[in-house]
């Protein structure tokens, strides 16, 4: 996988919840939720990635 796609990926996912212009994440936060997703796709190698962001995003926004 590569970073660049996972970012892409991740601030996608946030345009879902936010207007594209107003992003309630940070760079520090960016790269927290990319190395949470290479974690889990390393211990389930079969999860579907777009699954795996759009559940860390979720967890990020509600938790």
């Amino acid at each position: 996988m590569e970073k660049k796609l996972i970012n892409k990926m991740i601030v996608n996912c946030f345009k879902q919840y936010y207007e594209s212009d107003s992003m309630p994440i940070g760079e520090k936060d960016l790269e927290e939720l990319t190395k949470r997703i290479f974690q889990i796709k390393e211990e389930e190698p079969t999860a579907d990635l777009y699954e795996v962001v759009n559940d860390i995003v979720y967890e990020f926004l509600t938790g």
